[in-house]
């Protein structure tokens, strides 16, 4: 622990020349850190080794104890001897970090209990790379150990369970994936990312994206189709010119003298509006199927700049969950793809998760009552049943239902009884420009 904290007050410059980062990116980075060392090696599906879980959970608090020192003041009654009352200012912990950790820790802790659930499971095994029975017709994972299932096939509860864990940890990354977004879109854009910004939104995007965009007819679809994403370098490319058009769009809405300021043009603000819309709408289509890729420049260059130690805390601590959450659904699609050679040994191909094709938005379904559901996973349930939350009726805002399934994440337990928790009140409108670079801290790609 002397350690620990010893780097994060030097901000990690050991030689306390005080030419260390700020302390929020010095925390951020120990987030990282620590979550590379305790599942970096974590290949199988299996439970954690008792050594390394407890390392997790003692370092994840230390970590964690300074957000009960970020406080803020909030006006209380306090009664007085004679009966009356008289209203004085008291200490709480800050909004965003009440509703969030509380939330984060249940994640943790149902990750963890995600592993722990194939402690006795003994239908499928890993075998090496070199191993003779090793599948060598997929070399996109030569790392990893490959999982293998009797000929015949998992059994159908083994194959149950399987789905359901799935499904638990699908809800679990997009509960990480909400709460990284809301962090990132209230981080202030740094000054030197702005001055790197092109004069208008169409030099950044290029002539193609944006007759796409500014076209009366907008198929986003149809838009991503036409673009090359054969790689990631492309994908981060084509996130990074999105973002700086949504940024471009949204100073010149807000400048007050645009007729004198070098970001003033001929495009009304209500067409701005509509532009930035579409393109945060091919954002949030960008993230839903490459959920893997690299962080952005602009993602980057706010974790960099950052100075707020809470939204460092919240940001590092989702960004890692997110990255354990796929992980763990990674290892879960590899067993169920062995299981379905098994059944179509002809079929070759699979279900990529950084791949899955781009979904309509839609309406969430109407919410159903909880179930009781055994461990061969019969059923699926849904975050807020895990978590004890009441499901709430989805927002009908477009780009809000794309998160429909996480509505219910901000919920925290108060007296033993569930309680929806008060949106983070802030004059910026919730984004989804958050990636997850794996568990490298935020540095230069170049």
């Amino acid at each position: 622990m002397k350690e620990r904290f010893a780097k994060l007050l030097l901000g990690e410059d050991m030689s306390g020349g005080g030419k260390g980062v700020s302390s929020a990116l010095a925390l951020s980075n120990a987030f990282t850190n620590l979550a590379a060392a305790v599942f970096g090696e974590q290949k199988r599906l299996e439970p954690m080794p008792p050594e390394r879980k407890a390392r997790w959970r003692k370092e994840i608090d230390w970590l964690l104890s300074v957000t009960d020192y970020v406080v803020e003041m909030v006006p209380v009654q306090q009664k007085n001897k004679d009966g009356s009352t008289m209203e004085v200012m008291t200490t709480r912990q800050r909004t965003d970090l009440h509703m969030n950790i509380p939330a984060l820790r249940k994640l943790d802790a149902m990750l963890i209990d995600t592993l722990d659930n194939f402690k006795d499971q003994n239908e499928f095994y890993y075998v090496s790379k070199d191993a003779e029975n090793a599948d060598r017709n997929n070399d996109t994972k030569w790392w990893l150990p490959t999982p293998k299932v009797p000929v015949e096939g998992l059994s159908d509860a083994a194959r149950r369970f399987v789905q359901y864990q799935k499904d638990c940890v699908n809800q679990v990354l997009k509960a990480a994936m909400a709460i990284n977004a809301q962090t990132l879109s209230e981080m202030e854009i740094p000054e030197s990312y702005i001055e790197s910004l092109p004069k208008n939104g169409r030099s950044s995007l290029g002539d193609l994206i944006y007759r796409s965009i500014t076209d009366d007819f907008f198929d986003p679809d149809q838009l991503l189709s036409a673009m090359d994403m054969s790689n990631e370098h492309k994908i981060v490319d084509l996130k990074d010119r999105i973002e700086a058009s949504i940024v471009i769009w949204r100073r010149k809405m807000n400048q007050k003298d645009s007729s004198k300021s070098a970001w003033g043009s001929a495009v009304s603000v209500e067409k701005r509006e509509i532009f930035e819309d579409r393109a945060e709408t091919i954002l949030l289509l960008l993230k839903r199927r490459f959920p893997g890729t690299s962080q952005s420049a602009l993602d980057i260059s706010k974790i960099q700049f950052n100075r707020d130690v809470g939204q460092a805390v919240l940001e590092s601590y989702s960004r890692i969950l997110e990255s354990l959450a796929f992980t763990v659904l990674s290892r879960i699609e590899d067993v169920l793809h062995a299981d379905l050679q098994t059944q179509n040994p002809s079929q070759s191909g699979r279900k990529s998760l950084s791949r899955n094709p781009i979904p309509k938005p839609e309406k969430s379904p109407t919410p159903t009552p909880k179930k009781e559901v055994d461990k061969s996973g019969s059923e699926a349930m849904t975050l807020s049943d895990f978590m004890g939350w009441n499901n709430n009726q989805g927002d009908s805002d477009a780009k809000k239902e794309a998160f429909a399934d996480s509505d219910d994440f901000y919920k925290d337990i108060d007296n033993g009884k569930p309680q929806k928790l008060p949106n983070v009140v802030t004059d910026k409108k919730v984004s989804y420009l958050e990636t997850l670079g794996g568990m490298r801290s935020p540095t230069s790609r170049h």
